[in-house]
This record gives structure tokens, sequence and C-alpha cells, in this order.
């Protein structure tokens, strides 16, 4: 099993847009607020697309054996102004397909998202885990990372339903 990692490309959005919708429907399953508050508007593709000419964006793909199994869209954002222009590198989205899952391309795209942050010379991330997701949470854990933020939301009955 050969699991490579390369930066995205116009001719991957399609492919992009798949593992999105998946990832959304895990999410979603799971919190349904997430598409209207953490995911992607639509067209997705738009999105995308848009993700890859951004400055200070990066999609990176996860392949095994030549099969796009995941992707990473990592992004730079300011700091507050008391950071003294420090900036925190976040990962907006990270996904792999659960026949994908444990066999290290989660690891080998966070890894190059990571490396390529810290190359232009971002030292501190952001990453997302959702309550429950005992999982996201090891993952990222596993790479140095820690808890700390929560978000606490609440909505009255129904008021996000379809």
């Amino acid at each position: 099993m050969d699991i490579t990692v390369r930066a995205a490309t116009e001719a991957d959005i399609g492919y992009l847009v798949d593992l999105y919708r998946d990832m959304e429907a895990e999410q979603v399953a799971k919190k349904p607020i997430w598409a209207l508050t953490d995911g992607l508007d639509e067209p997705y593709g738009a999105q995308l697309s848009d993700a890859l000419e951004q400055p200070e964006s990066w999609l990176w793909i996860g392949e095994i054996d030549g099969v796009t199994v995941g992707f990473a869209w990592v992004t730079i954002e300011e700091m507050l102004d008391r950071a003294g222009g420090r900036r925190l590198g976040r990962i907006r989205l990270i996904y792999t397909t659960p026949d994908a899952r444990g066999v290290g391309v989660g690891h080998a795209v966070l890894t190059q998202a990571l490396d390529t942050l810290r190359a232009v010379g971002i030292s501190a991330f952001d990453a997302p885990a959702g309550p429950g997701q005992r999982a996201a949470k090891n993952f990222f854990e596993a790479h140095g990372f820690a808890a700390r933020s929560i978000v606490m939301h609440s909505a009255d009955t129904g008021a996000f339903d379809a």
C-alpha cells in the first residue's frame, strides 16, 4: 500500500466535492447545525476552487495507490492585535474515507499540512473536533493538539430543520 500526499489542483475539484459531501453527511448525522456553521456554502465546487486560488490557503489530497481517499484544507488567520502579529494555522477541513482510516492517510495529510504551515512561519495550529467525536479528538491529540475551546450552542427545537 502506497500512501501519498499531493497538492490539489482544479482537476481534483470533482473528487473533493464527493469527499466533502461524504464528510458533511457524517457531520450532519452527529450535529445537523454543522452544515450551517462549519461546512462549505454551495456550490461546493466553487468554494473549493476558491480555496485553491486564495493566498495562504492549501488543499492537500491523500491517496492510497493513486486513489483519492482524503483531503485537508488549511489556511492562516490573524490573531488579535495583542498577539503582536502572530498568526494561526487553521485546519479548516480534514477528512478520510471510512475504509481508509487507521492506515496512515490522515497522518500523512495532516503532517504535510502542518509542515507547509511551519515553512511559512506558523507555529500555532487549530483543528476542529466536534462533541462526541472521540476518534477525531484522539487523532489530533496524537499529533500534539489539545482542546483550547468548546463552542456551546442552543437553538429552539426545530429551528434548523429542513
